[in-house]
C-alpha cells in the first residue's frame, strides 16, 4: 500500500526539531520530535505505519529513517536514530529548535487497512528496528476495533537498550494486547524476560490460524524467527518484512537499493516473506 499524497518528492519541508529523548544507555539512540515548519505542511502530511522518510542537514547529506510516529499523532513527527555515520552523528548534535529538512514519505507501509483489518497481529521486533512497529501499534490500538487479538514480542541485549520504556510499561499494562518484552542475558534488576527475540516466539508460539506477522530486526534475528513460527504452521505470506538497504534517492531512481528486480525504497521497505523469498537476499 502506497501513500502517492505529496508534494514533489524531490523538495524537503523545512522542519524543526521540538524535543529530543534520549533512547539507551550507551545514547546512542535518540527519538526527534520534529515539527514542519508550516503549519499547512504539517496538516498535509499523511503516512502509513512502515514507510520512512529522508532527514537532510544542510552541508552533511540526507539520510532515510523509519518514521516512528502514527497517523493518529497528530501534529508532529517521531524519528528515532541510531549513531552511525557523518549525517546521524551530526543530527546527535542538534539541539531543539534546530531546523531540518524532511522529505517524504516514502516507500510503502504495512496494510494495515486493507490486508491486516480483522486478524490476529503478532509484532516481533528486535534492538532498534522497531520504530516503525511502535508506529503501527500506536495506529492499530488506536482502531482496536478493527483488529484481533494483538501481540507484541519485542527484545533487545540489555534494559537499558530498549526504546521506549514508558510506552513499554503502559503497554504491558493494558487488558487488550500481549506484550513479551525480553533481554539476551539476565542483568541486575531485571524480572522480566530472559531470552533471545526467536527463543521467545518459539515459547510463545502465536497461533497462525487468521494472523499475521510484522517482524522488523537484524537479518540475523529474521532469519531464527522464522523456523519456530514455521514449526507451528506459518507460512510465508503471513509474514511482512521492513528491509533495509542503502536507500539515496528514496524514489527509486538511483538504483542504490536494487535487489533483484526490486526497490527497496519504492517497491519496499515491506515486503511479504513470500516476496523476498524470490529475491537474491536471504531471510
Amino acid at each position: 500500500m502506497k501513500n502517492t499524497d505529496q508534494k514533489n518528492p524531490y523538495l524537503p519541508y523545512p522542519g524543526r526539531i521540538d524535543a529530543i529523548t534520549i533512547e539507551t544507555e550507551d545514547q546512542n539512540l535518540k527519538t526527534y520530535r520534529i515539527i514542519l515548519e508550516k503549519p499547512e505542511d504539517m496538516a498535509s502530511w499523511n503516512h502509513i505505519p512502515g514507510q520512512f522518510a529522508m532527514l537532510s542537514l544542510a552541508g552533511k547529506g540526507e539520510i532515510p529513517i523509519g518514521i516512528a510516529s502514527s497517523p493518529t499523532e497528530k501534529g508532529h513527527l517521531l524519528f528515532t536514530v541510531n549513531r552511525a555515520g557523518v549525517v546521524t552523528t551530526a543530527l546527535h548534535k542538534m539541539d531543539v529548535g534546530a531546523r531540518i529538512g524532511i522529505r517524504g514519505p516514502l516507500g510503502n507501509g504495512f496494510p494495515v487497512d486493507e490486508g491486516l483489518k480483522g486478524k490476529n497481529i503478532v509484532i516481533i521486533a528486535g534492538g532498534f528496528a522497531f520504530t516503525t512497529l511502535r508506529a503501527t501499534l500506536i495506529y492499530m490500538l488506536a482502531h482496536r476495533q478493527d483488529y484481533g487479538k494483538i501481540t507484541v514480542i519485542y527484545g533487545a541485549r540489555t534494559p537499558g537498550m530498549l526504546l521506549y520504556k514508558e510506552e513499554l510499561k503502559a503497554w504491558s499494562q493494558r487488558d487488550d494486547m500481549e506484550m513479551f518484552v525480553t533481554i539476551d542475558q539476565d542483568a541486575p534488576g531485571w524480572d522480566g524476560l530472559v531470552g533471545f527475540v526467536p527463543t521467545i516466539a518459539g515459547q510463545v508460539a502465536p497461533s497462525p490460524e487468521n494472523s499475521a506477522a510484522l517482524i522488523c530486526g537484524p537479518p540475523i534475528m529474521i532469519k531464527f524467527t522464522m523456523p519456530p513460527l514455521e514449526k507451528i504452521g506459518w507460512t510465508d505470506d503471513q509474514v511482512y518484512l521492513s528491509l533495509e538497504n542503502r536507500m539515496k534517492c528514496g524514489l527509486g531512481v538511483c538504483g542504490h537499493c536494487n535487489v533483484g528486480p526490486v526497490y527497496v525504497c519504492k517497491d519496499g521497505p515491506v515486503f511479504t516473506r513470500a516476496e523476498v523469498q524470490k529475491l537474491p537476499v536471504e531471510f
